[in-house]
């Protein structure tokens, strides 16, 4: 990070200056032009004629400018100015280095949403000398300047994409700084460590107690202690942060598509009595619980038998793809039959996958439910019809996507995260192994070295510029 910040802040006035519209496009009440860098305030005085002083936070009503067309030219005015004819209102917030998002001089220009005179505004800005922002460069601005480190960057984008409650709290969570904590204290207890094997080394002729190998396992193990439990956060982060699939399969009439509309709470798929109306797969994105989950109503699964038509074998076709990408999956079987021969094998498909036996048409038992299910995988009773079990269906859709564990602060959430930990937690294997092995301190230390250098790319301090410019480049522009 240190050689990013010394090429970009080489300059004596800092980087360019540049701007961007920040808020969605299309049009709205609002829209938000945003400039960053050493000129941002006097750019911002010469878009706008403002009818105030600008001041740090502080809102000032200013008029958008038409510097294209003078008064005179549009009827019905006469308020001439030395810049051109008013076509807005607008409100300009200046935000004082270091006291802003990028940790630069930051001016954001909010006038009515319509995209011409956001327009009008960018080219007038680059007239002036700004460059135009490339993709979450304001944000990687605010991560060079020191205002946030990583994984707070990133949650930024998390946070704008959230589509959940669940997923939205996450990124706040991130954004605070919450994964940063928890890796922090890791960091010094690994840096105490390398710093006394260190200084056993240097001052070895100064009769300096070295530390014991007791005492060397003992911290590298408080050190992987923590580092363990951040790594089996990673299941669940990321089921909470990209979501899953789940896939409806069964044979034809066992009220699949039932269940599908009861799940979604609306009336996606057809429904009818006649077994095998689902001759496609349909899907519909959900929340449960926080996680965002793609379901899918498939065809019914059958073998092929004489005279059947082509768009049922299509149908189960692409069944049986969707059973094979789905992450979860929902066996849903008629509670009033005996199993069968295809009810089995779809059972044995099933062998390993995170799989619910759902026991549909409850409403339809004239006796208690026949236990030859039971026991097989986990297993739900419900009634499509009457909504019997669908929220127990629910709960332990949730149960199976997360593990059963709960969302805390600080989860790891992206496969980079869990990447640099396991890094971390497999450079500690070796240091305890070469301590068991007396190898010399010297060397030792290279693998401390290499878990320390594992948790500062999680937080951006040892980063290239190639990782950077992949993360970076997933935001939106104005980001």
């Amino acid at each position: 990070m240190e050689s990013l910040q010394s090429e970009d802040m080489a300059d004596a006035e800092g980087p360019e200056t540049i701007v961007a519209v920040s808020t969605p496009p299309g049009r709205g009440g609002i829209g938000i032009v945003r400039l960053s860098g050493a000129r941002a305030a006097e750019m911002g005085a010469k878009l706008v004629r403002l009818r105030g002083v600008l001041r740090h936070a502080t809102a000032c009503l200013a008029d958008v400018l038409d510097t294209d067309v003078p008064d005179t030219d549009v009827p019905g005015t006469n308020r001439e100015t030395e810049h051109g004819a008013r076509i807005d209102e607008a409100l300009v917030t200046w935000f004082e280095a270091p006291r802003s998002y990028t940790g630069e001089d930051v001016v954001e220009i909010a006038a009515h949403g319509s995209p011409v005179v956001l327009d009008a505004l960018v080219r007038h800005a680059l007239r002036l000398g700004a460059e135009l922002a490339q993709p979450g460069e304001f944000t990687q601005r605010a991560f060079l300047s020191g205002r946030m480190d990583l994984t707070q960057a990133e949650a930024v984008r998390d946070l704008i994409e959230a589509q959940t409650l669940a997923q939205a709290r996450l990124a706040a969570s991130q954004m605070g700084g919450a994964l940063s904590r928890r890796v922090h204290p890791v960091k010094s207890a690994l840096l105490e460590l390398i710093a006394r094997l260190e200084a056993g080394i240097d001052f070895a002729e100064d009769d300096l107690e070295v530390a014991t190998d007791e005492e060397i396992l003992s911290r590298m193990e408080s050190v992987k202690g923590p580092l363990a439990e951040l790594a089996a956060t990673f299941h669940h982060g990321r089921v909470l942060h990209d979501g899953l699939t789940l896939a409806i399969v069964g044979r034809p009439n066992a009220g699949k598509s039932s269940l599908f509309n009861a799940l979604v709470e609306r009336d996606r798929a057809i429904v009818t009595s006649i077994p095998g109306t689902t001759r496609d797969v349909v899907s519909e994105r959900v929340a449960m619980g926080g996680i965002p989950l793609e379901l899918v109503d498939t065809a019914g699964l059958r073998e092929a038998v004489p005279g059947m038509d082509e768009a049922e074998r299509l149908g189960m076709a692409r069944s049986r793809t969707a059973l094979a990408d789905a992450a979860l999956v929902l066996l849903v079987v008629d509670a009033t039959q005996e199993m069968c021969e295809e009810d089995r094998a779809l059972l044995a498909e099933l062998e390993g996958r995170a799989a619910i036996l759902v026991r549909n048409k409850a409403d339809l038992l004239r006796e208690a439910a026949a236990t030859e299910w039971e026991g097989l995988i986990p297993s739900v009773l419900t009634s499509a019809v009457t909504g019997e079990g669908v929220e127990a269906l629910r709960a332990a859709i949730v149960r199976l996507a997360t593990g059963g564990a709960a969302a805390e602060p600080g989860m790891l959430t992206t496969l980079r995260h869990q990447q640099s930990v396991v890094t971390a937690l497999a450079a500690l294997d070796d240091g305890r192994r070469a301590v068991a092995d007396g190898t010399p301190h010297e060397m030792l230390l290279l693998d401390l070295y290499r878990a320390l250098w594992a948790l500062d790319a999680l937080t951006g301090q040892t980063t290239t510029d190639d990782v950077l410019q992949l993360i970076f480049s997933t935001f939106c522009i104005g980001k």
